[in-house]
């Protein structure tokens, strides 16, 4: 088989060569962003989900879709230990200097570019990543109180006004959200109802691991009636085929019904995993139709990169303690387990692993899908950690 026609795209936020089994999604957020667009109200959406579910190849899609109907967007990833003012304020300046350009929401725009500049001289000092220059005088009294609760809200107001001025919207999409500290995101909750109040065209559409449902409502009780919260899980049997017979059938290759049904076995139908086999499949294959066999050999070839890439890279930020967390779970299954259960596979009490836990949460590893359960944000990653710690050494 030819690697240069090889048709699947295995990569972080790559976009997959068929997106299957998320038309409904797309079609539900369009419709809501279009809403806002009219003035009408309509939740946010925040997409949650484990790693390799799609989350960022479907806010890419999205954005692309709100572009195409004239919207204006901003698209930001909060990495960890950068404040949300660092990653808001230089895409709101681009967002105000589009706004200004048009005659009709000039004024309004370039108040908000000195509302920015209020905001972003309150916060340079407390948040010391803040990386922006605003060449306008601020106005007294204009998102520069120095307290990010009533100033972010203050300044996506100004922002908002001028996008309703010039009839479009702005939609914000952030990924990653998990890793924002709670006070910021209560500031950018507060922000969002106030828009959603005002039926200001301004919306959020996020993307996070399953704990951002419960740090919005932590930061803000009443997040669950702001927004929706779609959960971004494995792909059916059905759309994980289409996954991978569609893009081979356009290059005029056909897989044997036995090798798909393997693949979809080997990658529970999560959709990073589904590029990775087909694309392994695709270049161990000789010939037409792709056959049980090859889609065998390729499977060790994808353990082999899984582990050398996509486990790895998680695996190396750890500590001894968190990986031998980690490890005690993976003895444990799939999960989700309970914390007294990975407290007795390690043989310590459930307390003194309490901050073992919660960093492992911090870093997003590890969720809690209830109330003391414990379960990996990494599907597959029970049998990276099992490879990767063979034996029982790991209990000492």
């Amino acid at each position: 088989m030819d690697p240069l026609t090889n048709p699947f795209a295995p990569g972080a936020g790559t976009p997959p060569p068929e997106l299957a089994g998320r038309d409904e999604l797309l079609r539900e957020v369009g419709i809501a962003l279009g809403r806002v667009r009219l003035g009408r109200p309509a939740k946010s959406v925040l997409m949650v989900g484990l790693r390799g579910v799609g989350k960022t190849v479907l806010l890419d899609r999205l954005r692309d879709d709100a572009v195409g109907a004239g919207m204006l967007t901003m698209r930001i990833e909060a990495p960890e230990g950068r404040s949300l003012p660092a990653i808001l304020a230089p895409q709101l300046r681009q967002i105000l200097l589009r706004l200004s350009k048009w005659e009709k929401s000039r004024e309004l725009a370039i108040r908000g570019m000195r509302a920015l500049a209020g905001f972003v001289g309150a916060f340079k000092l407390r948040y010391n990543d803040i990386e922006v220059l605003v060449d306008l005088e601020p106005e007294p009294g204009l998102a520069d109180n120095g307290d990010l609760e009533n100033d972010l809200p203050a300044l996506f107001e100004v922002v908002g006004e001028a996008a309703r001025r010039a009839e479009t919207a702005l939609v914000i999409f952030i990924d990653e959200l998990q890793y924002v500290e709670e006070q910021q995101l209560a500031a950018l909750v507060t922000a969002m109802h106030l828009c959603a109040q005002r039926k200001l065209p301004v919306s959020l559409v996020g993307a996070g691991l399953p704990q951002l449902r419960g740090r919005m409502g932590k930061a803000k009780s009443y997040a669950e009636r702001l927004f929706n919260f779609p959960e971004i899980g494995s792909l059916p049997p059905e759309a994980a085929r289409r996954a991978i017979e569609k893009p081979a059938l356009d290059q005029g290759v056909r897989f044997e019904p036995a090798a798909l049904e393997r693949i979809i076995d080997e990658t529970q139908g999560y959709p990073y995993f589904l590029q990775e086999w087909g694309k392994h499949a695709w270049d161990v294959a000789e010939r037409s139709p792709i056959g049980l066999a090859d889609v065998e050999q390729a499977s060790e070839l994808v353990m082999a990169a899984l582990d050398a890439s996509f486990f790895l890279v998680r695996f190396d930020r750890l500590k001894p303690s968190e990986r031998k967390y980690l490890r005690a779970m993976a003895a444990l299954g799939p999960g989700p387990h309970r914390s007294g259960e990975i407290a007795e596979a390690i043989g310590q009490r459930v307390t003194s692993l309490g901050p073992v836990r919660s960093r492992l949460i911090a870093k997003g590893m590890i969720w809690s899908p209830g109330h003391g359960d414990t379960a990996f944000t990494v599907p597959l990653f029970d049998q990276f950690m099992r490879r990767m710690m063979p034996g029982e050494a790991w209990r000492a």
